[in-house]
């Protein structure tokens, strides 16, 4: 099925894409004169920036230099209102074709992500289908986009971050707009980014392993029948979940996982026992066995490599038209974060460099009563149901919520208990909506005020476990968000937040108030925040790391882009055990672990990873500004600002820019209120 998909976009490829930017110098400062004598109001400096802009995707197919010129005279808004009449209509416009099409992508992937009859054939296809592969061509072959470009020239993120703190909202919305066309990707590139990030997600969704099928040495079952976890998401959450376990083999059970997520990173693991219960597998030895019978284990060769291979080269092969940010890299910080990754790379270090990790690690060592071990990365025991089994809490769970209509019900009672006033609450509910996930779980919002944001979450046939409603409320805070900065924001193109990181800093906002949620709560005191600080301080220990090597792994393949499958496994496998000696050993132990590799979002979005560490530093500085205030009203008033740039979003915010240093000055202080 994946070789045949591959195989139809390939042959589609173009292989000659046209050049870009082929208006001479003197044709451009020749139409930047007569639009400064015939628009005597604009700004000269405008004119300038778009006409320039403009020329660097023109095309000899677009037309001659001299229609170059005549469209710039044309198509330039001479006065403020006419530059406000044609945003309204461009913006109003926009919103059809971008909700639409969302509409479209959603209902096309609905076999490959809810859950249901398996995916066949024909779902792959249609699910890897892109609505948007075209848009692009057909904005540039239409002239809309030159017009937007001429119009509204895009500024880079040095510009947005000195001169946006004085920029009015419109001006803010004109230079969003900006931002909208500063590529030109064909669409058989598009659509082979389309293809290869749905393979790769199909891939990683039916990652499961099969618990109550592994056995320890001493040939004894430590987890139950039927339980099936997804890599890593659900692998992660048990270990997580086996420090609070009842029956004394937790610590037993959470070195099985680790053995399991190494044989993955590895690429040792069996292919027999991925989504497969037929076999039963001993982690540790590595030996596989079915009909109580020893079967020759076949590994499951470099597959993991090869979907991040794809992925990779595919969005690398949109470089070429992407000149103002021709590299992925580029495009996933400078663009998409709005940081850059030598700034990400500065702030992550000092974070899990710090003295501050040495005095976190020594309290955990002293409430485990143990010398920490790698999978203690991630440790949960500073979160309010660390002392609570996770059994316990999924018989609560599944009672409550049998099925996702149950949750979707709840959801203003949760939104009531995080302070909404009951009107908004309606508000925001009536505009989310609850699917059953075939995967761990997502938020996929809407693209047009009038559509739906879904909310997508595994629900078993005995109801949602623990596990599947703890990523249901970090789900629905995605949702909250989504449903305010698309509803809430004055401009349609102002929607959304700076990046996906701030996103991230609500849904985080969401999960750690689950219990709460649930109705279990402990009192607000000095002690409660500390180990609120403490557990968000560990989560960026942890996620950092694994961001660096996501990181790490790119730059290396811009350096070698010819790479093997192979190089490209080593690539990973070295630069995860390099980050893990230098920053994790000397305090975890084990010299040369590779599981800082086990993250799927490296595999299916890459370099998405850095997003949720730097989504813990915005959810820390929030939080600390929410002590003593309504989180709903303060959410109302921070989340409609729309996409301002980090900083400056920040400042309205909270009053200061992102940074790590609010963070670790609470957590000695929280170390300090702990150890007494």
């Amino acid at each position: 099925m994946v070789a045949a998909l591959l195989l139809g976009v390939s042959c589609g490829q173009q292989k000659n894409e046209e050049k870009m930017g082929t208006i001479s110098e003197k044709t451009i400062l020749s139409t930047i004169e007569q639009l400064k004598n015939s628009a005597p109001e604009s700004d000269i400096s405008l004119i300038e920036r778009g006409v320039r802009h403009a020329s660097s995707f023109w095309k000899e197919s677009d037309g001659s230099e001299s229609e170059f010129q005549a469209f710039c005279i044309e198509n330039f808004a001479k006065t403020a209102d006419e530059k406000a009449v044609l945003f309204e209509k461009i913006q109003h416009n926009l919103e059809i074709l971008y909700g639409n099409y969302n509409v479209i992508s959603l209902q096309l992937k609905e076999p490959l992500h809810l859950a249901g009859d398996a995916p066949t054939n024909i779902d792959e296809r249609f699910g890897a289908l892109d609505p948007y592969a075209h848009l692009s061509d057909d904005m540039f072959q239409s002239k809309i986009a030159f017009a937007i470009l001429l119009n509204f020239p895009a500024y880079s993120l040095e510009e947005k971050n000195r001169l946006g703190k004085d920029w009015s909202r419109q001006q803010w919305a004109y230079a969003r707009l900006g931002d909208m066309f500063d590529s030109r990707v064909p669409a058989s590139v598009n659509q082979r980014i389309a293809t290869d990030a749905t393979i790769s997600e199909n891939y990683i969704s039916n990652y499961n392993i099969v618990m109550g099928n592994l056995r320890n040495e001493s040939n004894q079952q430590l987890f139950p029948d039927g339980m099936l976890l997804i890599s890593h998401w659900g692998l992660r959450d048990e270990l997580k979940s086996n420090y609070a376990n009842a029956d004394g083999n937790g610590l037993e059970k959470q070195r099985m996982i680790y053995s399991v997520m190494k044989h993955i990173v590895n690429q040792t693991i069996p292919q027999q026992v991925i989504n497969n219960d037929e076999y039963v597998w001993y982690p540790i030895s590595n030996k596989v066995f079915k009909n109580e019978q020893p079967c020759e284990a076949t590994a499951e060769a470099n597959t993991r490599y090869e979907m991040l291979l794809n992925n990779c080269r595919s969005l690398m092969a949109a470089d070429a038209y992407c000149p103002t940010h021709s590299t992925y890299l580029q495009r996933a910080f400078n663009q998409a974060m709005e940081v850059s990754d030598d700034e990400i790379e500065r702030m992550f270090t000092q974070v899990i460099a710090s003295d501050e990790v040495k005095c976190v690690a020594q309290l955990i060592e002293q409430r485990l009563g143990r010398k920490l071990e790698p999978f203690d990365i991630w440790y949960d025991g500073f979160k309010s149901r660390s002392t609570l089994n996770e059994e316990d809490l999924s018989k609560k769970t599944r009672a409550c919520y049998p099925d996702t209509k149950t949750f979707e019900a709840t959801l203003p009672l949760l939104l009531e208990k995080i302070g909404f006033s009951s009107d908004t609450t309606q508000n925001i509910c009536k505009k989310i909506t609850v699917d059953a996930s075939r995967g761990a779980g997502h938020a996929w919002g809407a693209q047009m005020r009038s559509d739906k944001a879904h909310l997508r979450t595994r629900v078993a046939a005995d109801g949602m476990d623990y596990k599947g409603y703890n990523i249901a409320v970090h789900e629905f805070g995605h949702n909250v968000e989504q449903t305010i900065s698309l509803n809430y924001v004055d401009n349609y193109i102002m929607n959304g937040v700076p990046s996906t990181a701030f996103t991230e800093a609500l849904a985080f906002v969401f999960q750690v108030r689950d219990l709460e949620f649930l109705g279990i709560s402990s009192e607000n005191n000095a002690q409660k925040d500390a180990l609120q600080t403490l557990d968000i301080f560990w989560g960026c220990y942890e996620i950092m790391g694994v961001s660096l090597v996501d990181l790490y792994t790119w730059r290396w393949l811009y350096e070698h882009p010819d790479a093997s499958v192979e190089e490209l496994k080593n690539c990973v496998l070295n630069y995860a055990k390099q980050v893990w000696n230098n920053y994790y050993a000397p305090i975890l132990g084990e010299k040369d672990s590779p599981i800082l590799a086990i993250y799927s979002h490296m595999i299916k979005i890459p370099l998405y990873l850095p997003n949720y560490p730097y989504g813990h530093l915005v959810q820390f500085q929030l939080e600390e500004f929410f002590k003593g205030k309504n989180i709903g009203t303060e959410l109302l008033r921070i989340y409609p600002a729309g996409r301002l740039t980090p900083n400056l979003w920040m400042q309205h915010a909270v009053g200061s820019d992102v940074s790590i240093r609010p963070m670790l000055e609470a957590t000695k202080q929280a170390v300090k209120i702990l150890a007494n």
